[in-house]
């Protein structure tokens, strides 16, 4: 079997009990995505298929906000298959430096590999599936869906936005809505465009059902 094969086995059983957003189809998607981009981009293509595979390969929202266990479980499984240090520290680079996390970190780590991989993760935070996962997420932490009486906060810290508690529908302006202007590559960027655009749609029916309209 090869490394990828290897990677893909063990990403199903590290996420076989996961929450519905971040689960294996979750991985499964972004690495599809992630194909896609790199076929128009000049990139390392084992980097790519790797760190697609593991970026949530134990997401600190689940783990007590440890941001450690991910990069290091990652770390451990790559040198078991005796992976190049080379490219290990690339894809672990990669892992720290692909979340939103509030929108205002600032990235320590820049290579086209990564681009890739953050915008095929993006786009999975968009469109028809990305208002799914947002759902699904906030059912797993019993938020409500909307209240019109807790408003957006934008331009949240870091430490903010992880212990937001905020309803889902204020996750689309916290978050969603801003990926489309963030996106890396050019196939990203109109992939982004049409997903972003859904996502509105989505919310004037939304808010429409809300208030009763016809």
């Amino acid at each position: 079997m090869t490394i990828i094969d290897n990677t893909i086995r063990f990403v199903k059983q590290q996420l076989e009990n996961a929450e519905g957003g971040h689960d294996w189809f979750h991985i499964e998607r972004v690495y599809k995505n992630a194909l896609l981009i790199a076929q128009e981009e000049t990139c390392d293509l084992t980097v790519v298929k790797l760190a697609a595979l593991l970026h949530d390969i134990a997401d600190s929202k689940f783990h007590d906000g440890d941001e450690n266990i991910g990069p290091k479980t990652a770390r451990n499984f790559l040198e078991s298959q005796n992976v190049s240090e080379e490219i290990i520290q690339h894809v672990i680079a990669i892992i720290e430096n692909i979340s939103f996390k509030g929108g205002n970190f600032e990235k320590e780590f820049h290579s086209k590999e990564l681009e890739i991989v953050q915008d095929a993760d993006r786009l999975d935070a968009l469109g028809a599936i990305g208002i799914a996962r947002a759902f699904n997420y906030g059912g797993f932490k019993n938020r409500p869906l909307y209240n019109p009486n807790i408003q957006p906060k934008l331009g949240m810290s870091k430490e903010e936005y992880k212990k937001s508690e905020a309803p889902t529908l204020n996750h689309f302006y916290e978050k969603l809505l801003l990926l489309k202007e963030k996106m890396n590559t050019e196939t990203g960027k109109k992939l982004a465009e049409q997903r972003h655009a859904y996502m509105q749609g989505f919310l004037s029916q939304f808010y429409a059902e809300w208030d009763g309209e016809k």
